[in-house]
């Protein structure tokens, strides 16, 4: 059984992204309407009540994400006014007097403090790195680049650096083209190089962002859709052993990249993961789980729109999920390099076949039938959500060999509109495999 909830008029317009925090008993929403919502759980009764409310940008918000509870209550929101801001929750004893008496019969208050605005496009994708690594923040932006920021002074929560800006087009590889596994060496050039700046205000790239039709991402001559051309998504690994290593997308070309920052080189490419037929035409990157498929079943690229990085949990190889415009849910098997990471011996690498990043599909779904917007694992990295425009949230769960993937139940929108008489009451609803 699937335990659901439902939160009656959240927002005024499209919700664009949830994110729970640490421990699950908050969950923050963000909206078309410009607005960030922080809704507490009842443990009690499992019913969620709007702790806070506030207009957080000038235009639509994209994305939040929670940063690690050691930091304190962090929240960090990216925007199609193209910038990123972090928002701390401060004691409403805290601040001035004047602010205090704005800040209602709340005990506390968000406050913002950071304003990140390198980006020249929408800021599709925000995500703070794993605690062990400091307070940083990853963003993805629609003009290409893959930007890293960190705050120094973590207790106070400002002031922000940039401390990278990567153009996800053009970052080299690490070494060799055998670290381009599984997919073709030309790879890391395919996606379509866009404008350095998106042009025109945000409102309009609301609808081509979120609403970008799957036609105009198959036939676009000459330079294209901008928006579609530019950054998509970004997800940090989660182990500490392998450092600073980030999945992200970036253009309609179907592919994702990895990418591994380090204190003493530049950052890399060290492995891509391309779904195409023609770079997976060797025995041993044939999918497990995918029987009776064809090259004809993937005619054109499109964006992956979303990329999650699983919990190793203890696993020797890691799991990543990727959603796309096509529909189609993956899951890649990914294994890390023999050596020892951080060495910086290339020429061993280059030396020995073993030495490399190497990645297989395990799992190809495309019930969605129509675009996937978001791919997300539990704390395990056991169970893969995925939610697509046919209005339904699917579960994937592996057998109990880890090797096959199944569908593991399905949440659909009408359900929801079909109890809205039971208003902020959980309800089961039965799994359809």
């Amino acid at each position: 059984m699937i335990q659901t909830g439902l939160i009656q008029s959240a927002h005024a317009d499209l919700v664009t992204d949830a994110a729970y925090d640490f421990y699950g008993l908050r969950l923050a929403t963000c909206s078309l309407d410009q607005r960030i919502k922080i809704w507490l759980l009842d443990e009690q009764n499992g019913t969620w009540s709007a702790e806070d409310d506030w207009k957080a940008h000038d235009a639509a918000v994209s994305k939040v994400s929670w940063a690690h509870p050691e930091f304190g209550s962090i929240l960090a929101s990216s925007s199609f006014d193209r910038t990123v801001k972090v928002w701390e929750q401060v004691l409403v004893s805290e601040l001035n007097g004047a602010a205090a008496s704005q800040a209602g019969p709340s005990s506390s208050r968000w406050v913002e403090k950071g304003i990140l605005h390198e980006a020249r496009g929408t800021v599709r994708a925000v995500e703070f790195a794993p605690h062990h690594f400091g307070l940083k923040l990853a963003t993805v932006a629609s003009d290409n680049f893959l930007r890293i920021y960190e705050c120094y002074e973590s207790p106070s929560g400002s002031p922000w650096q940039l401390a990278e800006e990567i153009d996800v087009n053009t970052v080299p590889t690490s070494s060799s083209p055998s670290f381009l596994s599984r997919a073709h060496t030309a790879a890391v050039a395919t996606p379509t190089q866009t404008s350095s700046s998106a042009e025109g205000a945000p409102a309009p790239l609301i609808a081509q962002a979120l609403l970008q039709q799957q036609s105009t991402s198959q036939t676009r001559p000459g330079i294209g859709n901008r928006e579609a051309d530019g950054g998509w998504c970004v997800s940090w690994c989660k182990d500490r052993y392998w450092g600073e290593v980030l999945a992200t997308s970036c253009g309609v070309s179907g592919i994702v990249k990895i990418i591994q920052l380090s204190p003493s080189r530049r950052p890399a490419t060290i492995l891509v993961l391309d779904p195409s037929p023609a770079a997976q035409n060797t025995p041993s990157t044939e999918p497990s789980a995918t029987p009776g498929q064809t090259e004809a079943e993937h005619p054109t690229p499109f964006a992956i729109t979303s990329v999650a990085w699983a919990p190793s949990c203890g696993r020797s190889y890691h799991l990543i999920a990727t959603g796309g415009r096509d529909g189609r849910v993956r899951i890649w098997k990914v294994k890390p390099s023999i050596e020892e990471p951080e060495t910086g011996d290339e020429d061993a690498v280059d030396s020995d076949e073993g030495n490399r990043w190497s990645a297989i599909i395990v799992a190809d779904f495309d019930q969605h039938k129509s675009s996937v917007g978001r791919v997300e694992w539990n704390i395990t990295g056991t169970v893969l959500s995925s939610a697509g425009n046919d209005g339904r949230i699917r579960l994937w769960k592996a057998t109990s060999g880890g090797s096959i993937w199944r569908p593991a139940g399905s949440i659909g929108v009408e359900q929801a509109e079909a109890e809205d008489k039971n208003q902020g009451e959980d309800k089961d609803v039965e799994m359809h495999s």
